[in-house]
């Protein structure tokens, strides 16, 4: 409703009048030194939404107070739990804290939680990793003393062993041996995990170096309009609101913010209190009348140029949109200095993924998007190089977790590789399969895949990289992945598709140690009417068919072949490929085939399996050995196909040994009629 000019004078005058009011009475409210800034230690010149020490509790929300232990140690304390604030970095939003009663010590008092109001912090991101510590432990059944136990001698416990765990915690039978009175979870910074799992830092050593946190602003918005008007960011926690500050005073005007395309726009400053009596507008209304003009004046030519400043920026980011979009529709025809060449087009309309909203029945993403999701390909984000790509932790705002493959070039080759391997895996589901989410289009900026986050890492961390020291991987785990990983590799065998690059780094873990096979970066479909794909030789050394390097043929039977591989490796803990090992040993394909015709299986095993004291294990390992042999030789047509690797590879899980028709024979005892029953394979003449 408009007002007529005859009352707008007295509306000025009223508004006026209660403002000045509002001002009055808030003198009973003081909010004074929140300029000061909070210092201690290393961490100084911290300012909102911290408080602590010189700064008042009103300069801050009540989940940021600090406070200084000693004069030297910054801590933060939530839910009874005090950490100690190691590093904190305003600009980034980030901190790296470390439990206090864990801080150089790992027997604490009291066996807490570690808990951060999930509202304003964050601490799942990449950089850290999982730790759990097991208190109260009872391990007489224990043969062999652990690298991983410790003690701690705490009330309450009825024993004092202890040991700690770096990553998931997995769901295996054989740790259930082990009664622990209470667990502790605690985060830890990825790179300290990796060398306390490689035995280069101590646990205590470990706990001090902290976890990354990162912190959100609230009301952020708000607070920079406050600053930009010279106030202060406060909060009162009566009313639980913000508050501008001027001086020591709540300043005496609406905050109001500019238009934003958030539905969540943040609510107007509080920073005033209405009158509701007429006597204190009777006590100031001669002041008012006089400071409402002036005050309402300054107002309107401040709102004034505010608008048009947004404006102006408004009209730059749209012309800049206009100039972006124009330029992304040139990109072909324009040589980029990015990429070796520019990106061909391909008439087939299977491969073309740059029509519509979907890719090959899966999501397209926008390429800006997924620059946001991984931090701009933040290298500390990297989780791997796959083949032909970098692999990132990204984070979509659906909140899903994703793995996000970033091919290195858009040359030909590459783009070729990106259509073939989109096109499998959209036709692809099986359990044991990594699940593509979605892609950007082709004819993106550059040519991006989105896989679901597997988090444990990679079978081959596991036996021999940065986990391995953690002993989770048990012969039943073990056994469980070899039989899961032929699982998936028997279904891409009926799909008519060749992996070509089966190798434990391809093969991930989730948190209860299922398989996920990934990295179909060298399929190759093939059609039903040939045997083979000739091509060039590619693959991982120690892995590939000796066959393919010689006559450039693969078949389902290279899979096997490399399949044989990664069983010997799930029984040994050794490296496919190892210079440090004698030359006849570098190949570990090789060395198998050599210790097992020699009955030397015993010398292979990871003595961490109970080969040796375990009949069970003995006779199962045995048996996967021989798989392995069979698996591994020479001439494709000797090795079995994949349906019968899983099926004898179930009849091992479940101890049936009439399952399969394999003969078993001790292969650690000499014997002279070798190893397996009939006519010896080419690769046993001697």
């Amino acid at each position: 409703m408009l007002l007529s000019p005859s009352r707008r004078p007295l509306l000025v005058i009223l508004a006026a009048v209660l403002l000045t009011v509002a001002y009055s009475q808030s003198a009973a409210t003081p909010y004074a030194n929140c300029r000061r800034t909070f210092s201690c230690g290393a961490i100084s010149n911290v300012t909102y939404p911290f408080t602590g020490g010189d700064r008042p509790a009103h300069c801050g929300l009540p989940e940021f107070a600090l406070s200084c232990r000693d004069n030297a140690t910054a801590e933060l304390t939530h839910s009874s739990v005090a950490y100690r604030v190691l590093q904190l970095d305003q600009s980034r939003k980030t901190l790296v804290l470390s439990r206090s009663d864990l801080y150089n010590n790992t027997c604490p008092s009291e066996f807490r939680k570690t808990i951060l109001n999930s509202t304003f912090f964050s601490y799942n991101g990449p950089q850290n990793e999982a730790l759990t510590l097991f208190y109260g432990c009872n391990t007489s059944a224990m043969r062999i003393r652990p690298y991983n136990l410790f003690s701690c001698n705490s009330s309450g416990l009825n024993f004092t062993d202890a040991y700690y765990l770096v990553g998931p915690v997995p769901v295996d039978p054989i740790l259930r041996i082990l009664y622990c009175s209470v667990n502790v979870s605690v985060p830890l910074l990825r790179a300290a995990g990796n060398q306390l799992t490689a035995l280069r830092l101590s646990l205590g050593q470990a706990l001090m170096q902290g976890f990354s946190v990162n912190y959100s602003v609230p009301h952020e918005r708000l607070c920079n309009e406050c600053n930009n008007l010279g106030g202060d960011c406060g909060f009162d926690s009566v009313l639980s609101q913000p508050v501008c500050i001027c001086g020591d005073r709540p300043c005496p005007f609406a905050l109001t913010l500019p238009p934003e395309a958030s539905p969540n726009a943040l609510p107007h400053f509080e920073g005033i209190n209405h009158p509701n009596t007429g006597k204190d507008i009777a006590l100031f209304i001669t002041g008012a009348i006089l400071a409402g003009f002036g005050l309402g004046w300054l107002i309107f030519h401040c709102r004034q140029g505010r608008k048009q400043r947004l404006a102006s920026r408004s009209a730059k980011t749209v012309s800049k949109e206009i100039e972006t979009s124009l330029s992304s529709k040139a990109l072909f025809s324009v040589p980029s200095n990015n990429f070796t060449r520019s990106i061909p087009s391909y008439p087939s309309p299977k491969s073309d993924l740059g029509r519509g909203s979907s890719c090959l029945g899966v999501q397209v993403f926008n390429y800006t998007e997924l620059e946001e999701a991984t931090n701009y390909f933040d290298p500390s984000r990297e989780l791997g190089d796959g083949g032909y790509g970098t692999v990132y932790y990204g984070e979509l705002p659906d909140g899903r977790i994703v793995a996000v493959k970033r091919l290195y070039e858009n040359n030909f080759k590459r783009v070729e590789q990106f259509m073939n391997e989109v096109e499998i895996l959209t036709r692809l589901r099986h359990q044991n399969l990594v699940t593509l989410h979605g892609c950007t289009s082709r004819r993106s900026r550059e040519l991006v895949l989105v896989y679901e986050y597997i988090p444990n890492g990679t079978v081959a961390d596991h036996l021999h990289g940065n986990r391995a020291k953690s002993g989770l991987l048990s012969w039943p785990v073990r056994l469980n992945i070899a039989v899961e990983t032929a699982d998936a590799l028997a279904y891409l065998h009926k799909s008519d598709i060749i992996h070509r690059d089966v190798k434990t780094n391809n093969l991930l873990l989730d948190n209860d140690f299922h398989v996920k096979v990934a990295d179909f970066g060298l399929s190759r479909l093939f059609p039903s009417d040939v045997t083979h794909v000739s091509t060039a030789p590619q693959g991982t050394p120690g892995y590939v068919d000796p066959e393919y390097y010689q006559c450039y043929q693969v078949t389902e039977k290279s899979d096997v072949y490399s399949f044989g591989v990664v069983l010997v490796e799930l029984i040994s803990s050794l490296q496919a490929v190892d210079t440090n090992r004698h030359r006849h040993d570098i190949n570990l394909s090789n060395m198998a085939i050599n210790k097992i015709q020699n009955h030397r299986l015993h010398e292979l095993v990871d003595s961490s399996l109970g080969f040796e004291t375990n009949s069970t294990v003995r006779r199962m390992v045995t048996l996967v050995a021989e798989l392995a042999f069979r698996c591994l030789q020479q001439e494709k047509d000797m090795r079995p196909a994949m349906e019968e690797v899983l099926e004898t590879l179930r009849g091992i899980q479940n101890e049936d040994l009439n399952a399969h028709k394999v003969e078993i024979v001790d292969i650690l005892i000499d014997a002279d009629d070798g190893l397996l029953k009939g006519p010896p394979s080419p690769t046993l003449d001697t």
